[in-house]
């Protein structure tokens, strides 16, 4: 295993300095779940959720906070993205919902980070909207499915979560 970027020779933590690295496309997609009851999916499915229009809003939650991840993340870089696209998905096998997010830039660092930060506010967004009828959801399977660009290259998760 490589020595971690973000810490310096006596194991301290710091920004890493991007500067010298290439600009290239970069492209980041994340996904996530939110089990929950089946009656609670149909409040979701049907728009009968108190709060309002769950997924809707958790799509745009997910996309706010993948701008801002620099701003919660201590080490991130401020980045200029190009695109965020946050898909959620009704999945009654589940019960719950499906979660994926898209997050592309052309720069000097990976958007990784912005990607599972959209995720996993998206599906905390859908937690709180519903809360009320179900606290025993579940959010799980949060992960970095594909990423490509930089010197590491391309990463492709080698299951789809269940």
């Amino acid at each position: 295993m490589s020595r971690l970027s973000h810490l310096d020779a006596q194991g301290q933590a710091h920004m890493v300095d991007v500067g010298d690295k290439d600009e290239t496309s970069r492209i980041a997609i994340a996904e996530g779940l939110v089990i929950m009851q089946a009656a609670t999916l149909a409040i979701v499915r049907d728009g009968e959720a108190k709060k309002g229009d769950v997924l809707g809003t958790a799509r745009l939650a997910g996309i706010m906070a993948a701008k801002r991840t620099h701003e919660l993340i201590p080490l991130c870089h401020p980045l200029l993205i190009s695109k965020v696209a946050v898909d959620l998905a009704i999945d009654e096998a589940l019960p719950g919902v499906r979660v994926r997010a898209e997050v592309k830039m052309k720069g000097q660092t990976g958007v990784e980070m912005e990607a599972l930060t959209a995720v996993s506010v998206a599906c905390l967004t859908v937690y709180d909207m519903v809360k009320a009828v179900d606290r025993a959801m579940r959010i799980e399977g949060i992960r970095l499915v594909h990423k490509s660009g930089g010197k590491s290259g391309t990463y492709d998760m080698a299951e789809p979560a269940t």
